[in-house]
């Protein structure tokens, strides 16, 4: 089979190599891949590659081979899945617990935009606590992480502020339901209950002077790459015991997450924003223009023609 391999090259991040088709371990399936996702965070690793980094979380495609425990779907059934790596690829090996079946009523497309992003997404929500009536401020939210955490927490009852670099994606949040949307931390009106901050640089210190007191900020990321710097005695002068909490979306299992999003994907709940859509052959073209922020929403790269 065909696989995409890292090249350490910035003008050629991926290429094609001839592989074996991999063997499932007794808890997994074997997936043929008709389309995945790449993030943004892949597009990190890509610049040095660590020896057999073999890219590729977030796929979607048909069942062939079924888990040899009987965990899992029979082969021929479509699913979504979020493997820890190897998705890049014609067939892929994914962990049961890390599965959802899809229903007729969600494309291939529509599900390989949402493990990692949606995964996030909801339990960044589920880190925040309840939020029906609170106020809460989403940094870098032009993204995919950003467009489910809008939809989903607006739908939830919050008051969401977006921060956004563009006017037309601030548009696109506030159909979402974003009640307003600012395109610096320094111009967003609070108090804020929560902060969901994943640019780093100076927006953690002005999103925390933002917080009501013993509100929470919740650091997930660091998109713009520049450390975050907070000065102590700047935070007497803001709320108090405002509260910071690191947060990280991994640990398995994914399956219970995935399902919930397909669920709310086929209830017309929650709308996958696919910002380009091409042939795997295209893959280093759209890995360069994720790498320098060309595309608004999700890239999907399709092998074969999916559904």
């Amino acid at each position: 089979m065909r696989r995409l391999i890292p090249t350490g090259e910035a003008a050629r991040p991926v290429e094609f190599a001839q592989d074996a088709q991999p063997v499932p371990a007794p808890d997994e399936v074997l997936v043929k891949v008709e389309a995945f996702a790449p993030n943004r965070g892949e597009t990190f690793l890509l610049e040095a590659p660590k020896p057999g980094l073999l890219p590729g979380k977030d796929v979607a495609g048909l069942v062939v081979q079924a888990a040899a425990d009987g965990s899992g779907p029979p082969a021929g059934t479509r699913v979504v899945g979020h493997p820890p790596m190897g998705g890049w690829a014609e067939y892929a090996t994914v962990p049961t617990h890390s599965i959802a079946v899809l229903p007729d009523e969600v494309t291939a497309v529509q599900a390989a935009a949402l493990p990692l992003a949606g995964i996030t997404a909801l339990r960044l929500l589920r880190a925040a606590g309840a939020v029906t009536g609170r106020r809460l401020l989403l940094t870098g939210a032009s993204g995919g992480v950003g467009h489910y955490l809008t939809e989903i927490a607006a739908a939830a009852g919050a008051e969401v502020t977006a921060v956004t670099a563009t006017a037309e994606r601030g548009a696109r949040l506030r159909e979402l339901g974003a009640v307003a949307i600012v395109h610096d931390v320094g111009a967003a009106e609070g108090p804020f209950d929560v902060v969901l901050e994943s640019t780093g640089g100076g927006a953690p210190a002005a999103a925390l002077a933002r917080l009501v007191p013993g509100g929470t900020l919740i650091w997930f990321g660091q998109a713009g790459r520049t450390p975050a710097t907070v000065d102590f005695f700047d935070l007497l002068a803001g709320p108090e015991n405002a509260v910071i909490r690191h947060f990280h979306y991994a640990g398995a299992p994914y399956g219970p997450d995935l399902a919930t999003l397909v669920r709310l994907v086929a209830g017309g709940r929650l709308h996958p924003e696919i910002g380009r859509r091409a042939d795997w052959s295209r893959t280093a073209e759209i890995l360069i223009d994720l790498r320098e922020r060309r595309i608004r929403g999700k890239a999907v790269l399709t092998i074969g023609a999916p559904r």
